[in-house]
């Protein structure tokens, strides 16, 4: 029987094979802590990280409306770096709560994947 940090590895590592993050269509990667949550924006071919965006020094707030300050924090790093469309890495986590809420944020303002 797998533990919850060995079955959302493996779900990782499964995804990770299918996606990888271009020049033209980098990879945003999101990490979720128990109480932050972190996004990068990465150019897998190079090995360079292009942008990211963390809840760490945002005011305090519940977790899914931080989540989605940190969305549209990265879609305007995004903006600013040129990019317009990413690969979304959901980085082995399930797609709902502070997930969700910020792909949400990011599509909203004006990020595509």
């Amino acid at each position: 029987m797998l533990n919850k940090l060995e079955r959302r590895l493996k779900i990782k590592q499964r995804v990770r094979g299918k996606i990888s993050g271009t020049a033209d269509i980098p990879r945003m990667s999101v990490f979720r802590s128990n109480s932050q949550i972190y996004v990068q924006i990465i150019n897998d071919l190079e090995g360079k990280t292009l942008a990211a965006a963390s809840s760490l020094g945002l005011e305090k707030a519940p977790k899914k409306e931080q989540a989605a300050k940190v969305g549209e924090l990265i879609a305007k790093k995004a903006a600013e770096a040129g990019i317009t469309t990413v690969v979304f890495d959901r980085n082995g986590f399930l797609y709902h709560g502070r997930i969700k809420e910020l792909a949400d944020a990011a599509r909203n303002a004006g990020l595509k994947f």
